[in-house]
This record gives structure tokens, sequence and C-alpha cells, in this order.
């Protein structure tokens, strides 16, 4: 893990092919006071030249980017993840689309997240997902978690995830995003023991092992990817 800053304050990189959209990234996540946009590319290589030569903290990248505005971004952040394991990365899509987040959790999820860009203009939200990447953490947009949740429930009753009350997705839901125990308390305004019953028995229905909270993603997204 590489330390942090003055303050506690994040070293990132930020991949956009969109000049305005990248200049508004930058702005915004400077403007919070617990970021140092450190380089600011406009594509996969120089995001990959940028990372081997800044060692920033996060990354902040586009899902698509020259050349191909196809994957370039998951790519790019399997590479960073396998070459700099150090470096959080957060990919950014305009698609709610659960392949792509598949795709980027194909070779595990600790240390990515995988957000929409609708929630770029909530600050707090990025900087939480950058800082938790930033601890080996993983955080899905809550979008991508209800699309899947939604698909696998479809496929019929035998499904595990039919069995969830409606207060256990939501409590998946912001498991999925990050949150620890305590951030679901704040979120849901729930007290500690319900939150702590409810997460066990989505463990206990969903046939997965209670491990930490960094884990909880790729636990989930194993199950429904393979469900």
């Amino acid at each position: 893990m590489i330390a942090l800053g003055d303050a506690g304050v994040l070293r990132v990189v930020i991949a956009e092919d969109n000049y305005l959209v990248r200049e508004g990234l930058r702005r915004l996540l400077e403007d919070s006071g617990e970021v140092d946009v450190v380089a600011s590319v406009g594509d996969a290589t120089e995001l990959l030249d940028a990372v081997r030569r800044l060692s920033p903290h996060a990354v902040l990248t586009d899902i698509r980017m020259p050349p191909g505005h196809h994957m370039e971004g998951i790519e790019a952040a399997q590479a960073i993840r396998a070459s700099s394991p150090a470096t959080g990365v957060v990919v950014l899509s305009q698609h709610a689309d659960e392949s792509y987040a598949l795709a980027l959790f194909s070779d595990g999820s600790a240390g990515l997240g995988y957000l929409l860009k609708d929630r770029i203009g909530d600050l707090e939200d990025l900087v939480h997902a950058l800082r938790e990447v930033c601890a080996g953490g993983s955080v899905i947009d809550p979008q991508i978690v209800d699309t899947l949740v939604r698909r696998r429930t479809a496929a019929g009753a035998a499904s595990p995830l039919a069995a969830l009350s409606p207060r256990e997705l939501e409590v998946l839901r912001e498991m999925a995003a990050g949150k620890t125990n305590a951030g679901i308390e704040q979120a849901l305004f729930l007290s500690a023991s319900t939150v702590e019953k409810h997460v066990n028995a989505i463990f206990t229905k969903l046939r997965l092992p209670e491990s930490g909270v960094h884990r909880r993603v790729a636990a989930v997204l194993a199950f429904l990817q393979n469900a």
C-alpha cells in the first residue's frame, strides 16, 4: 500500500479522453481538499505511463478511451493492478451493463471500483470510492448490483437471491458499495444488531463464508457471476 501524504491527501491520476469532463473531474476532486490530481491524461497508454512514473494512490479512469473506444479502461485497470498492486483503480462508465463490471472483476476485485458517471456529481461518493480502493477494498455502483440481482432473481425461485427479503437486498446493495456495518446502519437507519443479523442472514442464504469487509464485494460478485 502506498502511504498517504500530508493530511491523508490522495494522489490521483485521471484518464478521460473528453477534455471538458477530464478538467471538470480534476477541479471537482481538487476542490474537495482531499485529492491531489498528479496527472490528467487522455488515453490508456498515457495512463499506464503516468502510473509507472508517479506511483499514485489511485486512478480514476473512463471505461472507453482511444484508440478503440471499447474497454481500454478495464484493460488498463487490470494492467495497473498487476504491475502496481498498491494503486487502486476506479473505472467510470456511462453504461449500467453488468458485463463490464464482471469483466473488470474477472481476475479479482481487490483494489478495484466500478461507478456510473452519474455518480460524478456526488463528490463524497467519489472520494469514498477512491479511498476504498486505496485500502484494497472494492466498490460497485449500487445500480449495477440491482441489475445483477434482478437478472438472477428473474431466473427463478431456485436462486438463493429469491430467498432474500427486501431489507436484506438493501443491505446487500450497501455492502457492494463498500460500506462497513456502521455505514449500513447510518444509510438505512438501522441498529447495529439489526445490521449484523441481516448481514449474517445474507451470508447464510447465499452460502457465502462471513469474511472481512474488503472481501464482501468479491464474494457477492463471485456468487452472482456463477449462480
